[in-house]
């Protein structure tokens, strides 16, 4: 059992039995080899045990962060070692060249192992040996082709996943060695772990992609994805013919966007704003701007309907609410389903031309439609109050 040191087998393994410096590995016979391969898959087992073990005894978290750094950058060393003889004159062939990229692999998933399994409590901002960024590069782009092959059986968004591939692939091989962290390559890991989820899974999603859903829970915060969804927001607003029904359309792509889960805690790229942020501003600015446009618009158009009110002349019903408080009601009623028309801008079109207030003979029906999403609580409470009264006299016919 092990009990001082839990690396002490694969230490001596790499740092004496494996360097030739130390020892003539020519010398290790078909045995010998045989031995270190089946111990190197018990080792792994039995290390994972004993951290667990060592872990589930302390209490303390500075004391469980020192233990997991511990065992993290001694795997680290031990990796660069191994990856070190590789490089150096001596070939390693057969069996042997087996044996040298069997324990790589086995350090590997002890690493991806502590990494996934005690993220909290590892330094993710310190930069990664040149020697561990050569496999987990190797590795990403290995699950990349895979991703490739999948996205070409029509299983994900070939465009938004193309996007993601770019995105990835000039970060780990643009980016200057020294300067990548850990928190940076576990990121990419796990996106590609989710992408690789969404491929296996059928996407079930309404409105926005499981890719979009998956981007913006990860903070996916790439300048050209951003500019690509605002793009496509904008060219289903492009499809409305009407003001009104654009910003209707607007309002339901905010809504669910609002909906969408976000994790503040990560991001694709550290040096740039929440995508959360920027997208949210980014509605909020349209809005505004329709909602304005709206309002000039019915302005243009108020002399046109100043007529048509005359037309309809004193026929009109005065309601003792506001137009806030009304166009709240008729929102209601037309999202219930009491009142049945072609649209909600049918509702108002056809029904606020006949009502008025006690300071306001001619309503516009598109600004009574356009404050129902704005309503403050005050109205609402009023609106509330008043139904609640219309219901206690149906009561007491």
């Amino acid at each position: 059992m092990i009990t001082v040191y839990p690396l002490e087998w694969i230490d001596s393994l790499i740092l004496h039995t494996l360097d030739s410096k130390k020892t003539n590995i020519s010398d290790l016979s078909q045995s010998d080899l045989a031995f270190i391969g089946n111990n190197l898959s018990k080792e792994l087992h039995l290390i994972q045990v004993q951290l667990k073990n060592e872990i589930f005894s302390l209490q303390k978290k500075r004391q469980i962060r020192l233990l997991v750094r511990k065992y993290h950058s001694s795997l680290v060393y031990l990796l660069d070692k191994v990856i070190g003889y590789q490089k150096k004159d001596i070939v390693f062939t057969g069996v042997l060249a087996g044996i040298m990229e069997l324990v790589i692999n086995c350090l590997y998933d002890l690493l991806s192992f502590v990494q996934s399994r005690y993220f909290n409590y590892l330094s993710l901002d310190e930069h990664v040996p040149v020697q561990y960024l050569v496999i987990s590069r190797k590795e990403i782009f290995l699950r990349l082709e895979t991703l490739k092959n999948k996205e070409e059986e029509g299983a994900l968004d070939g465009h938004l996943t193309e996007m993601v591939f770019n995105a990835i692939s000039s970060s780990i091989a643009e980016k200057p060695q020294h300067k990548i962290t850990y928190r940076e390559i576990l990121y990419q890991k796990e996106l590609l772990k989710y992408l690789e989820v969404l491929a296996a899974a059928k996407d079930q999603s309404t409105f926005y992609s499981g890719i979009d859903q998956l981007l913006m829970e990860m903070n996916f915060n790439y300048h050209p994805y951003i500019g690509h969804f605002t793009r496509r927001i904008q060219s289903q607003l492009d499809l409305q013919e009407s003001l009104v029904d654009k910003t209707n359309q607007l309002l339901v792509c905010y809504k669910e966007f609002s909906q969408l889960l976000f994790n503040e805690k990560i991001s694709f790229d550290p040096t740039r704003e929440n995508i959360r942020y920027v997208l949210d501003n980014w509605f909020r600015q349209e809005i505004t701007y329709l909602e304005r446009k709206l309002v000039l618009d019915a302005g243009a158009q108020s002399i046109h309907k100043e007529d048509q009110n005359m037309q309809i002349g004193n026929n009109k019903v005065q309601c003792a609410l506001s137009t806030d408080q009304m166009g709240l009601i008729l929102r209601a009623g037309d999202e219930a389903r009491i009142l049945k028309a072609k649209s909600l801008n049918e509702v108002f079109r056809t029904i606020v031309p006949h009502l008025s207030t006690a300071l306001k003979k001619n309503l516009s029906y598109n600004s009574m439609r356009s404050k129902s999403y704005s309503a403050e609580e005050k109205d609402k409470q009023i609106a509330i109050q008043t139904l609640e009264r219309m219901i206690k006299h149906i009561r007491e016919f």
